[in-house]
């Protein structure tokens, strides 16, 4: 009987990356383990929407969609911040290479399928950029994945990420049910559910069904090496370690950093107000990987978006949310002004920006509101019902600039100058009366009344997106550049080549389900490899 603690490979975290690459490896037939730190499976990707954003996909060319990797390419370098190219091109390259042909081999290995969204890239005037085409979500399937639980998202994914986009049911909730009772009638009853839970549901089905082997509450605290190479890790299960070999190699997939409150000031200055990815995001993968000395880089990149504060499962863990885009709301800075149109796609970009001695120059942030605005947004109300200490509320700009510690004329003024120009329809100052692609779109404008409440809105860390620096295999590099071998990173705990200014929708889980097949795909190769010299000496 072989060693049971002999593995092929091993793989640290079980959300979209390391699923992605667990199932390419044991697809290829190689003895593979997931080891998870958490009791469930499926990390903050069970908790998304499940938007995926794949460039030339087999879909959009069959829906008769133009799309070609240059057109791509040239969108991601249009899109990226300046100088990134220098570093990341061979990262891009390989990403639109293969992000096809991994969604192909999903949708092979899983019976997942992906139909298209009709998301637009979100800089339409962008050369490359696409109108849609690029954007696609998992249909319903099997939430089941027998003998384990996956990550529960606050809202159960009864609808389809298409389907959320259409009827709005943040605020149309009871709309959208009864638009789609009979639909989700059919899904409540045979256990089906879409975005994320049914990503990982489905990745896990086809996992299994490849051979593969999954250890919930088994935390990997230290990597191996032998001459170099990382050859396996320890885990903790309880109080009992055990020493796990690893073959042909160990991927860290295990997310970002955000919830280890000292490595993450290290990186990002300013208030933080939540964090709301999977509990076990502490950097365990990064730790591991500078013990053996990787080369760290874009630490100081995260998706940050706003969330409020929720309870799941009895833990506290927010609720990603677009709250601050209702049209009778305003963001403002710690002097009291408006800063920035709170449509932007990368406010947390804008968010995170600093002044040249390294102040954070919009933080605190507020985000200031009437009472009609909970009015027209009952998921906003129910939630803040729950928690009331998150809301100031003020009769007028003075009550409410007391209560927040800003200027209390220069509020007055700001919320006056909004209210006028959007009774006319305009935003001179920031162009919100404008969607991206320059057309008018009043309907974000809406003039802001008394009483005002006002809620915080400062860094909420949906993931951080720095971590060891990778190759185009997904390999880690050393601080001189030089593959440590047997250890691969792929996900958000990787120096993610796509950072806090992400060139659309889905561009995390996009590449990271992309990055986790790449490393599959050259730990197979050196499999393959190895087996052919094996083959080679013996005649």
């Amino acid at each position: 009987m072989p060693d049971p603690e002999a593995w092929d490979v091993i793989v640290v975290g079980s959300g979209g990356a390391g699923l992605s690459a667990a199932l390419r490896c044991a697809a290829g037939g190689l003895r593979t383990l997931i080891v998870e730190r958490g009791p469930v499976v499926g990390g903050t990707t069970a908790m998304s929407g499940g938007g995926t954003w794949i460039p030339c996909n087999a879909h959009a060319a069959e829906a008769g969609l133009n799309d070609t990797p240059e057109a791509a390419l040239a969108y991601i370098r249009a899109t990226a911040p300046e100088c990134w190219e220098r570093e990341e091109l061979p990262l891009w390259r390989a990403f639109l290479a293969a992000a096809p042909e991994m969604l192909a081999f999903v949708e092979d290995r899983t019976g997942l399928r992906f139909p298209l969204s009709d998301d637009p890239d979100p800089w339409p005037l962008a050369t490359g950029a696409m109108p849609h085409g690029r954007m696609v979500s998992p249909a319903p399937a099997s939430r089941r994945v027998p003998g384990f639980r996956l990550q529960p998202p606050h809202i159960p994914h009864l609808l389809t990420y298409h389907e959320t986009r259409a009827l709005d049911p943040w605020h149309h909730p009871f709309r959208a049910v009864l638009r789609l009772a009979p639909r989700l009638a059919f899904r409540l009853v045979t256990g089906r559910r879409a975005q994320g839970t049914a990503l990982v549901a489905g990745l896990m089905r086809g996992f299994f069904a490849a051979g593969g082997t999954v250890r919930t509450g088994t935390r990997a605290i230290r990597l191996l090496r032998d001459a170099g190479a990382v050859t396996g890790l320890i885990t903790r299960t309880g109080k009992t370690e055990r020493t796990l070999h690893a073959r042909f190699g160990v991927i860290l997939a295990s997310g970002g950093f955000e919830r280890d409150a000292v490595r993450r000031a290290q990186h990002f200055r300013g208030p933080v107000d939540l964090v709301a990815s999977a509990p076990g995001n502490t950097g365990d993968g990064h730790d591991m990987a500078e013990a053996v000395g990787a080369a760290m880089a874009r630490m100081d990149q995260a998706n940050i978006a706003p969330a409020l504060p929720a309870r799941l499962s009895g833990i506290d863990l927010p609720i990603g949310t677009f709250h601050h885009r209702e049209p009778g709301a305003i963001l403002v800075g710690p002097d009291g002004k408006r800063f920035v149109n709170e449509y932007a796609f990368n406010l947390g970009e804008i968010l995170c920006e600093r002044e040249a001695d390294g102040r954070p120059a919009h933080l605190p942030c507020w985000m200031i509101a009437d009472r009609a605005t909970l009015t027209r947004a009952p998921v906003l109300r129910h939630f803040l019902r729950r928690r009331p200490e998150w809301a100031h509320h003020g009769q007028d700009a003075t009550e409410l600039a007391a209560r927040i510690g800003l200027d209390a004329k220069v509020l007055a003024a700001t919320l006056d100058r909004f209210s006028a120009n959007a009774k006319a329809g305009t935003d001179p100052d920031f162009g919100r009366h404008l969607d991206s692609a320059g057309n008018p779109a009043p309907e974000r404008l809406r003039p802001i009344a008394s009483p005002l409440f006002a809620l915080p809105f400062n860094l909420v860390f949906l993931s951080t997106k720095g971590g060891p620096r990778t190759d185009a295999a997904a390999r880690v590099l050393d601080t001189c550049g030089d593959p440590i071998p047997g250890l691969y990173c792929a996900g958000v705990a990787m120096a993610n080549p796509f950072g806090t200014r992400a060139p659309g929708s889905g561009t995390t889980i996009g590449p990271n389900l992309t990055w986790g097949w790449i490393a599959g795909g050259d730990i197979l190769r050196r499999a393959a490899e190895t087996k052919e010299h094996r083959h080679d000496q013996r005649t």
